[in-house]
């Protein structure tokens, strides 16, 4: 009953961080691209006056979470820059790719489409969705597709230790 366990981490804290917010983070991008807001659009939300003030509630806390998340990314890998001999320049790359990503989603994007979807004018019946929001919305599905291909690539290279 005197056995001695050998037990240890075989993954540096920043490492096991990384997996963990970029777990977190993607599944998180994936829920609310795939999940809630298909559904505010199938349950008919969309045509309504406050689908803006509700998107834009949802979307600043979502996008405050992603900037922190991005935040821990980076620091990880900076991190393992340091301590670690056999270090990736790419998972730096990366990383800032990802915090760009972060950045202009919640700096640009969402402000933008915001204020465009916003009805001003309460005596007015509600007015088409204009040309600008349509390619704000491609240049969101767009970022997001690089975000989890950078994200999805990075947690990779973090599983299988070669970061």
């Amino acid at each position: 009953m005197t056995a001695i366990s050998n037990f240890e981490f075989k993954r540096p804290i920043w490492q096991t961080g990384i997996i963990l917010t970029l777990g977190f983070w993607l599944s998180a991008s994936l829920v609310l691209d795939w999940v809630i807001m298909p559904s505010l659009y199938l349950s008919g939300m969309m045509s309504q006056a406050g689908f803006t003030t509700a998107g834009y509630t949802i979307f600043w806390n979502f996008n405050r979470m992603e900037l922190l998340s991005a935040a821990v990314v980076l620091t990880g890998a900076l991190a393992l820059s340091k301590t670690r001999y056999h270090w990736s320049i790419g998972s730096i790359v990366l990383s800032v790719l990802l915090l760009t990503i972060a950045m202009l989603d919640t700096y640009f994007l969402t402000p933008q489409m915001c204020a465009i979807g916003v009805q001003l004018n309460l005596f007015e019946a509600a007015a088409a969705i204009p040309s600008t929001m349509n390619i704000l919305h491609g240049s969101y599905w767009v970022l997001e597709i690089v975000k989890l291909v950078a994200g999805g690539t990075l947690l990779s290279w973090c599983w299988r230790e070669q970061v």
